[in-house]
């Protein structure tokens, strides 16, 4: 990861070759994939990991750059087959966002509410009417360290925010941990079924 970063900041050729080429395949190997299932493929999920929990990863330049040309490619892939693009990141990543939508982007997932500028209050305040949401309930958080009261208190705050004018999913924002007691988990199931819906 750290030559990677070195190769962006630097340009090296090298590097970059690399990128391009291992890009190009999987433009490839995507574009036959949608080809062959057209019509069974719901969206494309692209993933890039742009924050730490503190701020962005790379400067807004260098996303420009190298990153935000390259993720293109994938989402005017995607408007060919008429397919909606959502975007895996991890960490702080909101300041990307607008240059996202911009390029066709429709979805984010991960959102990590403790991450800078990525709680659920401020990302809908900010993205509600462009983004759809799929996230924000949090693997180091009461799913994982808190009791069952506190992930029902979560899922209800969360949703609270999150559902007016739809375009949200309620998930964890990632793999669920081994940490992660399992009546929590069933708890944050059992009350996004209960709240997660309008009567």
């Amino acid at each position: 990861m750290e030559q990677v970063l070195i190769d962006l900041i630097t340009d090296d050729p090298a590097g970059l070759c690399l990128i391009d080429r291992r890009l190009e395949i999987q433009l490839e190997v995507t574009r036959r994939t949608l080809e062959v299932a057209r019509g069974k493929i719901d969206f494309m999920w692209i993933g890039e990991d742009l924050g730490t929990q503190i701020g962005p990863m790379i400067s807004k330049e260098l996303f420009r750059k190298h990153i935000l040309p390259r993720h293109k490619k994938f989402i005017d892939l995607a408007k060919a087959y008429d397919l909606p693009v959502m975007l895996h990141s991890c960490g702080s990543s909101s300041w990307s966002f607008d240059d996202y939508i911009d390029a066709g982007l429709k979805a984010v997932d991960t959102l990590q509410p403790e991450a800078k500028d990525m709680s659920p209050a401020y990302l809908k305040k900010r993205f509600g009417e462009k983004l759809v949401f799929h996230g924000c309930i949090s693997t180091a958080g009461p799913v994982a360290f808190g009791t069952v009261d506190q992930v029902i208190e979560n899922v209800k705050e969360t949703l609270n925010i999150m559902m007016p004018g739809s375009g949200y999913c309620l998930a964890p924002t990632h793999s669920l941990q081994d940490n992660s007691p399992v009546e929590n988990v069933v708890a944050m199931y059992a009350a996004a079924h209960q709240y997660g819906r309008y009567d």
